[in-house]
């Protein structure tokens, strides 16, 4: 059985390469540590037999890279959660390995995850613990920005300084001057945002806190933002705005 382990905790990817010496029959082929290397990975290599794969990666939560890319073998999820979302894996009967992993453990999985097989269930299940972590963790901490050849780049939401529509294509400005094309409409990313740190200034701008540099009252009772950041144009913010705005900006909440 070809297996693959996806862990970004040193230690951790060693005992369970060993546990996996002890059980027999596992060949560990691959060893990775973040959501990017694994969609790589996957765009170049067959299917594994089977996945070990921690929820917590280096560059953010594992469910993301479902989004990208299509698994279809087995996954054992390893986990430090508590005991409250170890209790959605049984619902979802997606099984899963607490960490430290005994040999014990890797055997009761994969007897588990034969009968999944067997009666089709994974596909149903993987969904209902995918939903349950998304619906955890509300909101997005990263994204993962397409680059040139085969690489995605990680970005921290906490570095976007905005949002903005550019003929048509929608792209984010770093705070230290980078721009990335996004692979999403603006009323998704509003969606993905925490509203306590972005606004959607107008149809075509969305601003984070962080990135206001001053105000400037414009014409009709309109605001003129400047950013940290360099804009093609001008961040404008209609009468009927500046309410919410002043509201949002000043902590007291949409």
């Amino acid at each position: 059985m070809k297996a693959l382990i996806i862990e970004d905790e040193i230690l951790a990817s060693r005992h369970l390469k060993q546990i996996l010496a002890e059980v027999g029959d596992i060949d560990v082929i691959d060893t990775l540590e973040s959501i990017a290397e694994t969609i790589e990975w996957f765009g170049r290599n067959t299917q594994p037999d089977i996945v070990f794969m921690d929820i917590h990666l280096a560059d953010g939560i594992s469910f993301e890279i479902f989004n990208h890319v299509s698994i279809t073998c087995p996954i054992i999820f390893t986990t430090a959660y508590d005991e409250y979302a170890l209790r959605a894996f049984k619902v979802n009967s997606v099984d899963y390995l607490l960490k430290p992993v005994e040999a014990s453990d890797i055997n009761a999985a994969l007897n588990k995850l034969k009968t999944l097989s067997e009666n089709g269930s994974i596909k149903t299940t993987l969904t209902g613990l995918m939903d349950f972590f998304r619906r955890g963790q509300k909101y997005k901490t990263h994204f993962l920005i397409p680059a040139k050849g085969d690489k995605l780049i990680p970005v921290r939401v906490t570095d976007i300084a905005c949002f903005f529509i550019d003929t048509g294509i929608v792209k984010a400005i770093t705070f230290d001057d980078r721009s990335y094309r996004i692979d999403n409409t603006l009323d998704e990313i509003s969606d993905m945002l925490d509203p306590d740190n972005f606004f959607r200034a107008n149809r075509q701008y969305i601003i984070s806190r962080e990135a206001v540099k001053d105000v400037y009252f414009w014409f009709s009772g309109r605001l003129s933002l400047n950013l940290k950041v360099d804009t093609p144009e001008k961040v404008v913010l209609s009468k009927a705005r500046v309410p919410e705005f002043k509201s949002w900006f000043s902590g007291k909440g949409q």
